[in-house]
Order: C-alpha cells, then structure tokens, then sequence
C-alpha cells in the first residue's frame, strides 16, 4: 500500500525539526507526570497550539518511550459512520515515513462488536492526526503509529474497549487524542458572551469546565458538556482517549499547558479565539 501523502501542510509550514526543538527550548517534563499511558493534544496551526502538543509527546518519548501511538482524531468531514482505522502502509511526514503498527491494528479490528472498522479514506482530507506525526517521528523516530478516526456517538465505550485491548498486548503502547476546546467568536457561530475581557474570561470558563472532566476521568459526561456548550471539537476522540486511559491503569490526568490563539496572537480586543489543552495520563 502507498504511504498516505501529506494533506495539511497550511498547518505546519516550514522546517519542522527547527520549529520542534523551539517549541521545547528549555522545558522540563513535570514530575507530577507519572504512567504516560495517554494523551490529549489539540490539532490546530503549529503557530496557534504546536508548543502545546509538542510538550505532551515529549513527556510520552521521555515517560514511556513507545513502540506505538493510538492516535484518536477528530472528524471534520461529514458522513463518517463510525470509528474508521488507517490499518496498513505507512505516513510520510517532512521528517520520514512513520511506519502503520499493522498487528496493533489488526487487534483493534477484530475487537468484538465491530466497534472500529477498516477505512483509509476515512483520513483523506483530514489534518487533525496528520499534524500530530511530526512530533512522534522527531521524539519518538522508531515508533508506529495506528491512525483511528473517532466520531462522538458512543465513543466512551470505544475507548474503554481500546484500553482494555492495549493492556494485554505486551507492548508500549500509547493512546493520544484529538481535540480543540471552545470556538469563540462571530467566525464560528458562538458568541453567547459577547466580546471584551470578561467575554474572554468566560470562555476559558467554557474551556475549563470540558478540561476537568477530562482530568478527572469523567468520560461518560464530555460528549453531552461538548453538545451543550461547545467547547470540545472532538469530544468523540476526546471521551475515548479519556476512556482508554482509565481502562489502561491512569486515575487521572495532569494537565501540562493550557492557551487560546487570542494568547498565542492577540489582535485588538477579545472578540474570537480557539482553546488548547495539553493533558497526559
């Protein structure tokens, strides 16, 4: 099968490696970081929320250092019907291929229940996993990685399926997830708190609220707080990365750096922004 080309290079231009290394330029793993069995990183442009998600591979390479990455992404296309996985071949990121766990995912294939099905074309188009290779192959460069497409409905129970599966499979191997927080702004379609600083500070409120829920390993409530305040674009790959965790040994989640794109490039007064959280398990 032919490596899957790059798709969303808008999302992270330029020379990889360099942006990387500038992203972890002097930041230390915490110590609160203890398994590192999952993850959760956000999916936007490098500039906007790549330091974010580069600091939860790094405590993943330095904690775990995995034979393999789960990756949970977020669906932005419409007529997906159900958890799709990329099963063979491999991804070409602008640092070298990154090779399919095709016997991880075979296992995740004949899970009972035909929770995830065989779908390559599932991930034509999509970028919410594509941007997240670069940094396994740069801090993890022997690592595969086992693309798997997640849509909201029910996705708990895929994640806690995926978790125990995990357990018994004898390998490193570490889920990570997709997701974006709140929105905000005239561009999106949600501004119930209209613009200015208080307007900022609640929608980090928003953002807040979707990040305690994840830490706290409350998977079962993310997807009905997403479909009532939208502050999580995943909250499929979300609930089931959160979901995979609790059943692959964590008790909760550590929560390594939190911003918005209006704090990464504030433009005039608080009218729009997206969150980001970078969360480990």
């Amino acid at each position: 099968m032919a490596a899957r080309k790059p798709c969303a290079r808008q999302f992270y231009p330029g020379d990889c490696k360099a942006q990387i290394e500038k992203f972890l330029e002097g930041y230390e793993v915490p110590e609160g970081v203890m398994k590192a069995v999952a993850g959760i990183v956000p999916h936007a442009g490098w500039i906007f929320s790549g330091a974010v998600a580069a600091k939860v591979f790094k405590c993943i390479s330095v904690k775990k250092d995995p034979d393999t990455f789960i990756l949970l992404g977020t669906v932005h296309t419409c007529g997906l019907m159900g958890n799709s996985l990329y099963a063979r071949g491999s991804w070409e990121t602008p640092l070298g291929e990154v090779k399919i766990d095709e016997e991880v995912a075979e296992r995740l294939l004949d899970l009972p229940g035909g929770y995830i099905l065989e779908d390559a074309s599932a991930h034509e188009g999509e970028h919410s996993i594509e941007v997240q290779v670069p940094f396994i192959k740069y801090l993890c460069p022997d690592a595969k990685i086992v693309p798997v497409s997640v849509p909201p409905d029910d996705s708990h129970v895929t994640g806690r399926k995926i978790g125990e599966a995990v357990y018994g499979m004898g390998k490193k191997i570490v889920v990570v997830g997709t997701t974006d927080l709140t929105h905000y702004g005239a561009a999106y379609g949600f501004t119930p708190f209209g613009s200015g600083d208080e307007a900022k500070r609640l929608m980090r409120e928003n953002d807040r609220r979707m990040i305690e829920l994840a830490v706290n390993m409350k998977y079962a409530e993310i997807g009905e707080e997403a479909e009532r305040n939208r502050n999580a674009c995943g909250p499929g790959a979300l609930a089931a990365t959160v979901a995979a965790a609790k059943a692959m040994g964590a008790d909760k989640g550590c929560l390594l750096e939190y911003t918005t794109s209006h704090d990464v490039m504030p433009e005039g007064g608080f009218r729009m922004a997206v969150g980001y959280a970078g969360i480990v398990f």
